[in-house]
C-alpha cells in the first residue's frame, strides 16, 4: 500500500531548510468537531473532523495556525484539515479540544530527495528517500502527520508508516484507499534511496523510518517542496 489505503498568523509558512520555527501549537480533539470557514458559527461548514483517526484510532491533533474570538466570546482555532483538498483550513470552536506544542517538525526536499527532521528549531537527523516518480508526483505544501501506523512483520511499507494529511494529485484512491501520502519503508517495495520511482509516498530506510516513528505522532507539521 505505497499509498496508505485506509486574526490568523501562519506557523507554517516561513519554515525554510535554513530558518524552521522552534515550536508548532497543535490542537487535540476530544470530540468530533465541524470545521468552518470562518469564526463562527453560522459561517459554512467545510468539513467534519472525527476525534480519532481511521486506521489506528490514536486521537486527531491538528496543528493550530490562527486564533480569534467569535460572537458570544467563542474561542476559535485555525487548523490544518486532513484530506482533499491538500492544504485545506479551517476553523474549529476550542471548547472540547486540549491544546499542546510539539518541538518536532519534518521537511522533504524532493530535488534532494532528502528528509531532514527538526527539532527545537535545530536539524537532528537528514535522511536518503525514495520520492514519487514523474507520473506519480509526491504532492508539494504544508502538511502534517495524521497517524504512526505500525505494520505487521514482512508487510508493505514496513516497519512503520506516517500517514501524512497529504493526497496525491494523481491518484484519487489507491488500493481502496483514498491516495493518502506516507513516509514508510521500503519492505516488501524496495527502490534506491535518491531516486523518484514511488507512486507519490516518500520511502525510507528500516533504520531511518524506526527512528522517526520512535519519536513523530500525530499533529507534527510536515513542509514538502
Amino acid at each position: 500500500m505505497c499509498l496508505l489505503g485506509f486574526t490568523t498568523s501562519s506557523a507554517f509558512g516561513a519554515d525554510t531548510p535554513t530558518r524552521v520555527r522552534a515550536t508548532q501549537q497543535l490542537v487535540e480533539l476530544l470530540s468530533g468537531h465541524a470545521a468552518h470557514s470562518a469564526p463562527a458559527a453560522g459561517s459554512p461548514q467545510v468539513a467534519f473532523v472525527r476525534d480519532s483517526r481511521p486506521i489506528t484510532g490514536e486521537q486527531t491533533t491538528l496543528p493550530v495556525i490562527g486564533r480569534s474570538t467569535g460572537p458570544n466570546a467563542t474561542a476559535w482555532l485555525k487548523v490544518m484539515l486532513p484530506g482533499r483538498p491538500d492544504g485545506s483550513t479551517g476553523w474549529i470552536a476550542k471548547a472540547g479540544t486540549r491544546e499542546l506544542i510539539t518541538g518536532w517538525r519534518i521537511l522533504v526536499d524532493l530535488g534532494a530527495r532528502r528528509v531532514a527532521v527538526y527539532h527545537d528549531g535545530h536539524k537532528a537527523r537528514a535522511f536518503q528517500a525514495v520520492v514519487g516518480k514523474p507520473s506519480t508526483p509526491t504532492p508539494t505544501g504544508q502538511f502534517f502527520v495524521e497517524e504512526t501506523v505500525q505494520l505487521g512483520l514482512g508487510e508493505a511499507d514496513g516497519p512503520f508508516a506516517l500517514a501524512l494529511s497529504a493526497r496525491s494529485n494523481v491518484l484519487q484512491e489507491f488500493e481502496g484507499g483514498p491516495g493518502q501520502i506516507g513516509i514508510h519503508g521500503r519492505e516488501g517495495l524496495g527502490g534506491t534511496l535518491g531516486r523518484a520511482e514511488s507512486h507519490g509516498c516518500i520511502r525510507l530506510a528500516t533504520a531511518s523510518i524506526d527512528w522517526l516513528a520512535a519519536r513523530i505522532g500525530p499533529g507534527i507539521p510536515v513542509k514538502i517542496y
